[in-house]
């Protein structure tokens, strides 16, 4: 990927310079710690009770499936800050379903309520189009059932 600069009437073409985003160390005991590298904030994960581990933090998987989560609410604030929607208080809760052989995210199911609010259906449907839309949303494979429900 390059940028293009204009330097007294020249156009230089640089490379573009992707900084690395996180840094992961396994400490042992099937525990991670990761570092994201612009913040310096750190997420702990443990392996889950039900494969071996103690689940005294967040899974991978578990980090997977909230992230989905995450990341309607961030575009959908994005989107309603630019409509001018007041959705401060939305909770989302999060299921993630299980399969096996292999192991992995089979189904997350997002349950997102929105605060007491005169949401117009114009409003509703804005937002519930930008949470499907999201780059979390967009990146999962397909056969990870994404069960999306909306409470206004």
């Amino acid at each position: 990927m390059y940028k293009t600069y204009r330097i007294n009437n020249t156009f230089v073409h640089q490379k573009s310079i992707q900084m690395k985003t996180s840094e992961i160390i396994y400490k042992g005991e099937l525990r991670t710690t990761a570092v994201h590298l612009k913040s310096g904030q750190e997420i702990i994960t443990d392996a889950p009770t039900d494969n071996n581990g103690k689940g005294e933090a967040f899974s991978p998987t578990d980090l997977l499936a909230t992230s989905l989560g995450c990341c309607m609410l961030t575009v959908m604030g994005i989107v309603a800050k630019r409509h001018s929607i007041n959705m401060n208080g939305t909770k989302v809760e999060i299921l993630k379903v299980m399969g096996e052989n292999p192991r992995r995210v089979s189904e997350i199911h997002v349950d997102l309520f929105f605060p007491k609010n005169t949401y117009s259906q114009k409003e509703k449907d804005l937002l519930e189009n930008t949470a499907h839309a999201c780059p979390v949303a967009k990146s999962l494979h397909p056969d990870i059932k994404q069960k999306t429900h909306f409470h206004f």
